[in-house]
This record gives structure tokens, sequence and C-alpha cells, in this order.
């Protein structure tokens, strides 16, 4: 009986040490405070990184919809989140006012020196890139005899609707204005509606669509050519403040890339297809991803 009371008292002591060990071990690694933009293919990016790192031990606490990159870089500026997953493209030209670099990798080079001018530093890019494009009906293309955006040159009048900061964007309205000189564009500013709908409606000619959207995977719509790369190199990478990333070491950024190289072009259009269309929540597809890539 004294023998069983001791193997008892042991196995308490075990348990309370080993809760305390890991209570100690959470505590140690910095709190993430992670931030999304507005629309379907962010909340997924968001919960890939917030739940990876949950299953890692960091505590996280997750803040979406907080709307444009500039409102979102504000909120990392004045210490409301330390860590949200931005295009680097958005960066350079929309942040940093800079013009476009000519490959994927200056992008992420410039990116990165701008954000580490200020406090915040890049990690890993992803794979994939998910530009701004220039979309309209694939029956509006042909009725209208267009290719390229250039082509909108002869069209004397049409509109093209997008997020109400693509009006002051050059790899938006701004760029199709003073670089392919389409003046004649009229803006229509989306408020909840989705792009595709109001294609879908007729109540725009043409709109600014995602090139991981999936619905462009079939042949209804029509992206056209950019020949002038207004729209730049849009590959993610996580923008993290520096303080957390020094807190995180290499093991905080470890957990961080090995996602962020896992998402591919295909990947990522999968991922958004299950929310947008198929109706799942960001957290399921999410963790789902996660599961089969072991990284959860």
């Amino acid at each position: 009986m004294l023998r069983r009371s001791h193997a008892v008292l042991l196995g308490v002591a075990l348990l309370v040490g080993l809760t305390v060990s890991a209570a100690a071990t959470a505590a140690a690694k910095p709190t993430v405070t992670i931030g999304t933009k507005n629309f379907t293919e962010q909340y997924v990016l968001g919960q890939l990184y917030k739940q990876a790192l949950e299953a890692k031990g960091y505590r996280v606490h997750f803040k979406g919809s907080i709307g444009s990159s500039e409102l979102i870089d504000t909120a990392l500026t004045s210490g409301k989140i330390n860590f949200y997953p931005e295009y680097t493209g958005v960066i350079v030209a929309d942040l940093a006012k800079q013009k476009s670099p000519k490959t994927a990798a200056a992008t992420y080079a410039a990116a990165k020196r701008f954000e580490e001018s200020r406090g915040a530093t890049l990690l890993r890019a992803t794979p994939f890139y998910d530009s701004d494009s220039f979309g309209m009906l694939t029956s509006t293309a042909k009725k209208l005899g267009v290719k390229t955006i250039g082509d909108m040159k002869k069209v004397k009048s049409f509109t093209f609707a997008g997020f109400p900061e693509c009006r002051t964007r050059v790899t938006c309205l701004l760029g199709l204005k003073q670089i392919y000189g389409l003046e004649q564009a009229k803006f229509v500013p989306l408020a909840s509606i989705s792009v595709y709908t109001l294609l879908d409606q007729g109540k725009t000619t043409s709109g600014d669509v995602f090139s991981t959207d999936p619905q462009l995977q079939g042949s209804k719509y029509t992206v056209l050519t950019d020949t002038k790369h207004i729209f730049g190199f849009q590959n993610v990478a996580p923008v993290v403040s520096k303080s957390l990333a020094s807190a995180g070491g290499s093991a905080f950024a470890k957990t961080v890339d090995a996602v962020s190289a896992k998402l591919t072009l295909g990947a990522m259009r999968a991922m958004n297809k299950a929310v947008a269309i198929d109706k799942q929540s960001p957290a399921s597809v999410a963790g789902a991803f996660l599961a089969a890539n072991h990284l959860k």
C-alpha cells in the first residue's frame, strides 16, 4: 500500500512537472498577432499561419478583415498586429511608392529592404503569386475583339470594377489610365458584392480579378494580357515586426517558412475554391491542408 502511495505521488509530481514545463515553454515563445485583409485568400492565408504556429505551441491572436494594404500596414506600424501576409509587388508599388522591378526576386528584395527600413522584415515568399488582372466575360472580350489591355484603347467607353483602393493604385486603375492611357475607363467601386457577380449581371464591362481566383479555371472569364506589366510580381511573404522575428528566432521562422513553401498556385486555387465556391470555412480548409502536409 505504501509502495502504491509512493507511485501515485511520483506520478502526480511528474504530471505537475510536465505541465509546468509545457507552460514555461509556451510562455517563453512570443505572442503572435496575425492580421489579414478582407478577402477570401487572405482569410485562408491567415488561418494557415495561425494554425501552424499554434500547433508548435505559440499563442496566436487573430484579427481578420482589417482592410486594404494601407490599413493593415498602419496596423503593423502602430503595433496592433505584428504579422500579416502581403504581396511583394504591393509593398513596392503601393506602400513604398517605388517603380516595380522586372523580376520576382528583385521585387522580393526591394520589398524586404523597405520593410527593414522601418522596423519589420519579410520571411520566405510563397512559390505562388497572385497578381491583379484585367478580367471580363469571354463573350464580352470576343464581342469587343480584345486580347490585351492595350486593345481596350479602341473601346470608346467601358467600366472597370474593383475595391475602392484600386482607384489610386498604379497596379490597378491608376496604371490603366497613366500607363495604358485608358482615360475612358469609368470606375465601379466594389462593396460587399463580387466582381464576378457584377460581370455576370452585366453591371460592369471589366474588373480587377486575381490570378488565383478559382473562377478563372474555366472558360467563362478571360484575362487580358498585361503587355506593359503594370501588375508586377505578387508572391506572398509574411511581414513580421523585427521584435517578433528576433524573439521567435530560427524556430519561429522555420515554422512559418514551412507553410509558405507548400503554397503553390494549384494549392492556393484549390483552397480559394473550397471557401469561395464550396462555402467551407477558411479555418477548416486551412486545417485540412496543414494536416495533409504534416504541418500540424
